[in-house]
């Protein structure tokens, strides 16, 4: 690595320490590049994760998730935090970018110096989130931002990503929207730290509380345990934002869950680190296009996959 360019990266990553818009703009574009040059400017930034609260933000298509993180955006601003949002969207197959995207999301809050909002692309990425999103936040944290808000793509049941990098997940849903029974059997029940009922005003919103809250109660809680609590909200009319707040509060001080929530993520954020590490090693060690034909060889039905994969991994690390 020049010298030239661990400067130009020391630079970069104080002027994000000191807030600077454009720089900011510039490092998270580094970052979802997945280049060196982003690992080693996330290696300077990333001690900063902690200094930010990362709320998670989950949930079905049309379940209102970005207009409750509109609300809970102005509500934070009015108790004077410093807002980042991360706004996952699909991948534009023609040209890679986001979908819609932060022109036109949260148009409001475009003139607050006190929020950044950033589409992030899922680029083929399953479970509603992008491979950097968790860098994006170390990013957003190191520019002084103390609470950040990932609001994920919102493509079914398994979009469970959020659990492993955000701090607690709210998950977000709305009556009517098919067998409530039903619905609560899904694995994405089972991350929401807090479950928030928005468009509470439509009939059949006291019959999806009391849904959630019977699965709640089939479930053990120690004495100690958290239970998630279940919030009505009517999010156009910015009404039940405040209880979400004080329930995000109350998540932060109960210390053994926040804590453990933030370790289980950690461990997440490692292994798929390592995976990805790991890829790049077998990738940059093995002979041009002996990856692709032992593609070919499982495709043809010559070897398996698990057998493929070890004789990979033994060539690489012997």
């Amino acid at each position: 690595m020049r010298s030239d360019d661990t400067l130009e990266i020391e630079r970069l990553a104080g002027e994000v320490r000191r807030g600077d818009p454009r720089a900011l703009a510039r490092a998270l574009t580094l970052v979802e590049s997945e280049s060196q040059a982003g690992r080693r400017l996330i290696g300077r930034l990333y001690a900063d994760r902690r200094r930010a609260r990362v709320v998670g933000i989950t949930g079905p298509p049309g379940a209102g998730k970005s207009t409750l993180v509109d609300g809970l955006v102005r509500h934070a601003r009015g108790l004077g935090h410093a807002v980042g949002v991360l706004a996952v969207d699909p991948t534009s197959v023609f040209t890679g970018g986001a979908i819609l995207g932060d022109r036109i999301r949260m148009a409001a809050h475009a003139g607050d110096d006190g929020v950044f909002i950033r589409s992030m692309a899922t680029r083929g990425e399953l479970g509603g989130l992008s491979r950097a999103t968790d860098d994006a936040a170390a990013v957003l944290a190191a520019a002084g931002k103390d609470v950040v808000f990932i609001e994920t793509v919102g493509v079914g049941q398994d979009e469970v990503d959020i659990a492993g990098v955000a701090d607690l997940s709210l998950l977000v849903l709305v009556p009517g929207a098919g067998d409530d029974v039903q619905a609560i059997k899904a694995g994405i029940m089972e991350i929401a730290d807090i479950f928030i009922v928005n468009k509470a005003d439509r009939e059949g919103a006291d019959r999806l509380v009391q849904s959630i809250e019977m699965n709640l109660s089939l479930q053990t809680f120690g004495e100690h345990d958290w239970r998630p609590p279940v919030v009505k909200t009517v999010a156009t009319a910015s009404e039940g934002i405040a209880p979400v707040w004080d329930a995000v509060l109350a998540f932060a001080a109960h210390g053994g869950s926040a804590a453990a929530r933030r370790r289980r993520g950690t461990e997440s954020r490692l292994r798929r680190t390592l995976a990805a590490a790991l890829m790049r090693r077998v990738e940059g060690t093995l002979p041009a296009h002996t990856f692709e034909r032992v593609v070919d060889r499982v495709a043809a039905g010559e070897t398996d996959p698990y057998s493929a994969a070890d004789a990979l991994l033994l060539q690489v690390l012997g």
